[in-house]
Protein backbone atom coordinates (compact mmCIF):
# COMPACT_ATOMS: atom_id res chain seq x y z
CA UNK A 1 0.00 0.00 0.00
CA UNK A 2 1.77 3.45 -0.96
CA UNK A 3 1.81 6.23 1.26
CA UNK A 4 -0.47 9.24 -0.27
CA UNK A 5 -0.14 12.42 2.65
CA UNK A 6 -0.70 14.96 -0.06
CA UNK A 7 -3.45 13.40 -1.45
CA UNK A 8 -5.15 12.46 1.90
CA UNK A 9 -4.23 16.23 2.87
CA UNK A 10 -5.66 17.91 0.62
CA UNK A 11 -9.06 15.39 1.03
CA UNK A 12 -9.33 16.41 4.69
CA UNK A 13 -8.78 19.77 4.01
CA UNK A 14 -11.34 20.39 1.88
CA UNK A 15 -13.31 18.58 3.96
CA UNK A 16 -12.79 20.23 7.11
CA UNK A 17 -13.34 23.65 5.09
CA UNK A 18 -16.57 21.87 4.09
CA UNK A 19 -17.71 21.87 7.45
CA UNK A 20 -16.68 24.53 8.98
CA UNK A 21 -17.99 26.83 6.12
CA UNK A 22 -21.96 25.05 6.83
CA UNK A 23 -21.10 25.58 10.26
CA UNK A 24 -20.75 29.52 10.33
CA UNK A 25 -23.57 29.24 8.15
CA UNK A 26 -25.90 28.02 11.15
CA UNK A 27 -24.22 30.14 13.86
CA UNK A 28 -21.79 27.45 14.56
CA UNK A 29 -18.22 29.31 15.11
CA UNK A 30 -16.35 27.95 17.14
CA UNK A 31 -17.58 23.83 15.94
CA UNK A 32 -16.44 25.27 12.54
CA UNK A 33 -13.03 26.33 13.70
CA UNK A 34 -12.81 23.00 15.98
CA UNK A 35 -14.32 20.57 13.44
CA UNK A 36 -11.88 17.41 12.79
CA UNK A 37 -9.04 19.11 13.94
CA UNK A 38 -7.79 16.29 15.23
CA UNK A 39 -7.61 14.20 11.85
CA UNK A 40 -4.09 15.93 11.44
CA UNK A 41 -2.75 14.29 14.91
CA UNK A 42 0.04 12.20 13.92
CA UNK A 43 -2.22 8.84 15.00
CA UNK A 44 -5.26 9.37 12.46
CA UNK A 45 -3.23 11.62 9.71
CA UNK A 46 -0.40 8.56 8.90
CA UNK A 47 -2.80 6.05 8.83
CA UNK A 48 -5.21 8.19 6.43
CA UNK A 49 -2.07 8.95 4.41
CA UNK A 50 -1.23 5.06 4.34
CA UNK A 51 -5.04 4.13 3.67
CA UNK A 52 -6.26 6.37 1.06
CA UNK A 53 -8.19 5.66 -1.47
CA UNK A 54 -10.01 9.21 -2.08
CA UNK A 55 -13.54 7.62 -2.34
CA UNK A 56 -14.28 6.68 1.05
CA UNK A 57 -12.86 7.11 4.40
CA UNK A 58 -9.46 5.37 4.94
CA UNK A 59 -10.94 4.16 8.32
CA UNK A 60 -12.96 1.24 6.53
CA UNK A 61 -9.79 0.59 4.48
CA UNK A 62 -7.76 -0.04 7.75
CA UNK A 63 -10.56 -1.73 9.67
CA UNK A 64 -10.06 -4.39 6.51
CA UNK A 65 -6.67 -4.42 6.77
CA UNK A 66 -6.39 -4.68 10.73
CA UNK A 67 -9.31 -5.72 11.89
CA UNK A 68 -10.30 -2.60 13.70
CA UNK A 69 -9.34 1.00 12.54
CA UNK A 70 -7.20 2.85 15.64
CA UNK A 71 -7.34 5.69 14.07
CA UNK A 72 -11.22 5.73 14.04
CA UNK A 73 -10.81 4.82 17.63
CA UNK A 74 -8.77 7.68 18.44
CA UNK A 75 -11.09 10.43 16.34
CA UNK A 76 -14.59 9.35 17.73
CA UNK A 77 -12.89 9.53 21.30
CA UNK A 78 -12.01 13.42 20.43
CA UNK A 79 -14.89 14.96 18.25
CA UNK A 80 -18.26 14.97 20.10
CA UNK A 81 -19.81 15.47 16.29
CA UNK A 82 -19.93 11.73 16.14
CA UNK A 83 -22.55 9.72 17.93
CA UNK A 84 -20.24 6.94 18.82
CA UNK A 85 -18.48 9.30 21.64
CA UNK A 86 -21.87 9.66 23.23
CA UNK A 87 -22.26 5.94 23.63
CA UNK A 88 -22.14 4.71 27.51
CA UNK A 89 -22.85 1.77 29.31
CA UNK A 90 -26.76 1.54 29.71
CA UNK A 91 -27.92 1.24 33.64
CA UNK A 92 -30.36 -0.85 32.13
CA UNK A 93 -29.23 -4.14 32.60
CA UNK A 94 -30.51 -5.52 29.00
CA UNK A 95 -29.25 -2.82 27.11
CA UNK A 96 -25.32 -3.19 27.69
CA UNK A 97 -24.34 -0.18 25.98
CA UNK A 98 -26.52 2.70 24.59
CA UNK A 99 -26.63 6.16 22.92
CA UNK A 100 -26.81 9.41 25.21
CA UNK A 101 -28.76 12.24 23.85
CA UNK A 102 -26.39 14.36 22.48
CA UNK A 103 -26.21 18.05 22.79
CA UNK A 104 -27.77 20.07 20.43
CA UNK A 105 -25.04 21.73 18.78
CA UNK A 106 -23.20 18.49 18.07
CA UNK A 107 -26.55 16.93 16.51
CA UNK A 108 -26.24 19.68 14.10
CA UNK A 109 -22.84 19.44 13.45
CA UNK A 110 -23.24 15.51 12.92
CA UNK A 111 -25.67 16.62 10.22
CA UNK A 112 -23.17 18.37 8.54
CA UNK A 113 -20.60 16.47 8.69
CA UNK A 114 -22.57 13.90 6.82
CA UNK A 115 -23.84 16.55 4.28
CA UNK A 116 -20.39 17.67 3.88
CA UNK A 117 -18.83 13.79 3.53
CA UNK A 118 -21.05 12.97 0.90
CA UNK A 119 -19.92 15.97 -0.85
CA UNK A 120 -16.51 14.90 -0.68
CA UNK A 121 -16.82 11.38 -1.26
CA UNK A 122 -19.61 11.35 -4.15
CA UNK A 123 -18.19 14.00 -6.04
CA UNK A 124 -20.01 15.45 -8.89
CA UNK A 125 -22.49 12.31 -8.27
CA UNK A 126 -24.08 13.63 -5.43
CA UNK A 127 -27.32 14.31 -4.76
CA UNK A 128 -29.05 15.83 -1.56
CA UNK A 129 -30.47 12.50 -0.69
CA UNK A 130 -27.21 10.58 -0.55
CA UNK A 131 -26.73 11.71 3.17
CA UNK A 132 -29.81 9.88 3.58
CA UNK A 133 -29.26 6.80 1.93
CA UNK A 134 -25.74 6.59 3.43
CA UNK A 135 -27.96 6.87 7.28
CA UNK A 136 -30.38 4.05 5.93
CA UNK A 137 -27.87 1.89 5.07
CA UNK A 138 -25.43 2.40 7.87
CA UNK A 139 -25.31 0.79 11.18
CA UNK A 140 -26.27 4.30 13.59
CA UNK A 141 -29.88 3.76 14.04
CA UNK A 142 -30.15 1.37 16.89
CA UNK A 143 -27.17 3.17 18.56
CA UNK A 144 -28.62 6.70 18.97
CA UNK A 145 -30.35 8.17 21.53
CA UNK A 146 -34.15 7.86 20.31
CA UNK A 147 -34.24 11.83 20.55
CA UNK A 148 -31.19 12.45 18.47
CA UNK A 149 -32.10 9.86 16.00
CA UNK A 150 -35.48 11.31 15.67
CA UNK A 151 -33.82 14.84 14.62
CA UNK A 152 -30.69 13.50 12.72
CA UNK A 153 -33.42 11.56 10.48
CA UNK A 154 -35.57 14.56 10.14
CA UNK A 155 -33.05 16.75 9.07
CA UNK A 156 -31.89 14.14 6.42
CA UNK A 157 -35.27 13.84 5.11
CA UNK A 158 -35.79 17.71 4.89
CA UNK A 159 -32.52 17.89 3.04
CA UNK A 160 -33.21 15.43 0.61
CA UNK A 161 -36.91 17.01 -0.09
CA UNK A 162 -36.09 20.32 0.42
CA UNK A 163 -32.58 20.65 -0.39
CA UNK A 164 -29.46 22.49 1.04
CA UNK A 165 -30.49 26.14 1.71
CA UNK A 166 -34.05 25.52 3.48
CA UNK A 167 -32.72 22.97 5.79
CA UNK A 168 -29.73 25.03 6.80
CA UNK A 169 -32.30 28.32 7.35
CA UNK A 170 -34.28 26.01 8.68
CA UNK A 171 -31.46 24.80 11.53
CA UNK A 172 -30.42 28.09 11.92
CA UNK A 173 -33.37 29.87 12.74
CA UNK A 174 -35.98 27.39 14.14
CA UNK A 175 -33.40 25.16 16.09
CA UNK A 176 -29.96 27.17 16.85
CA UNK A 177 -31.82 29.89 17.29
CA UNK A 178 -34.48 28.81 19.63
CA UNK A 179 -31.98 26.55 21.14
CA UNK A 180 -34.29 23.55 20.70
CA UNK A 181 -36.00 21.27 18.54
CA UNK A 182 -39.57 19.40 19.01
CA UNK A 183 -39.42 19.66 23.12
CA UNK A 184 -35.46 18.06 22.20
CA UNK A 185 -34.04 20.53 25.33
CA UNK A 186 -36.56 19.66 27.51
CA UNK A 187 -36.29 15.68 27.29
Amino acid sequence: MRMRPIAHFKTITKHKLLVMRYCFSVGLYRQGLMHDLSKYSPSEFWVGARYYQGNQSPNNAERMDRGYSAAWLHHKGRNKHHFEYWLDYSLDRSKPIEGMKMPLRYAVEMFLDRVAAGQIYNGDQFTPSNPLEYYEHGRAKPLLHPKTRELLEFLLHMYAEKGQTDTFRYVKEEILAKNDWNGYNNS
